[in-house]
C-alpha cells in the first residue's frame, strides 16, 4: 500500500510493512481486492444500487463492505460540515478506509456524492488501479421526484446551505468505468450492469 506525502514528511512515523501481503489476502479470499465507487447526485440511485449490489456479491460468496455517506457522517466524519474544504477532506478520509479495505482483499462498494473530480481521482490512485468509477446518473428533477425528506425543495427555498445540485457544482466523471442512467434503467437492470461488471472486470 502506498505511503501518503503527508506520513513521509514526520521523521518519527515510519510505514511497517507485514508478512502478509496483498497477494496472499487475495489468494486466502479467491478474489481481487478492488473499491467500486458509485459517485451521482443524492437521489439518483448510488445507495439503492450499492445494497442490493452487495447482498448479490454476498449471495456468491464474495467479501464485500458497503460504505455509505450517510453512514459514515455519523461517525468518522460527523466533524465535517458541507463547505468545499469540508466535502475534500469526507472524500480524502473515505479514501483511505476504502484503500485499507481493497488491501485486505475485499471488494468495496463506496456510495458517495463525491462532487469533485480531483477527489474522486485521489481515490482512485490510492487503490492502485483497483478501482472502478461507476457514474449513478440522474437529472435533478428526477433526484428531486425520488426525495422522500424534500431536501431539494428546502435547497431551492435557501434553507439548505452548500445542496449538490442546486447551490453547489456536481463534476460528471470524465472516464468512469461505467455509467448508469436511473432515469432510464430500473433497479433490477441496474444492479444486473453493475453486478455483472464487477464480476468480470
Amino acid at each position: 500500500m502506498q505511503k501518503t506525502e503527508e506520513n513521509a514528511e514526520d521523521k518519527n512515523i515510519v510505514w511497517h510493512e507485514g508478512d502478509i501481503t496483498y497477494e496472499d489476502r487475495c489468494k486466502n479470499l479467491d478474489q481481487q481486492g478492488k473499491v467500486v465507487w458509485l459517485t451521482g447526485l443524492s437521489g439518483s440511485g448510488k445507495s439503492t444500487i450499492a445494497v442490493e449490489v452487495e447482498k448479490e456479491l454476498l449471495k456468491r460468496g464474495k467479501a464485500v463492505y458497503r460504505l455509505d455517506g450517510d453512514n459514515i457522517r455519523h461517525g468518522l466524519n460527523s466533524d465535517l460540515g458541507f463547505s468545499a474544504e469540508d466535502r475534500d477532506e469526507n472524500i480524502r478520509r473515505i479514501a483511505e478506509v476504502a484503500a485499507l479495505f481493497r488491501e485486505a482483499g475485499m471488494i468495496v462498494l463506496a456510495s458517495f456524492i463525491s462532487p469533485y473530480q480531483e477527489m474522486r481521482d485521489f481515490a482512485r490512485e490510492r487503490a492502485e488501479g483497483d478501482f472502478i468509477e461507476i457514474h449513478v446518473k440522474a437529472d435533478v428533477e428526477t433526484c428531486a421526484s425520488r426525495d422522500p425528506k424534500g431536501l431539494y425543495e428546502k435547497a431551492k427555498k435557501g434553507e439548505i446551505k452548500n445542496f449538490t445540485g442546486v447551490s453547489a457544482p456536481y463534476e460528471e466523471p470524465e472516464d468512469p468505468e461505467l455509467v448508469i442512467d436511473t432515469a432510464e434503467l430500473s433497479v433490477e437492470e441496474s444492479v444486473e450492469k453493475v453486478l455483472n461488471y464487477i464480476l468480470e472486470n
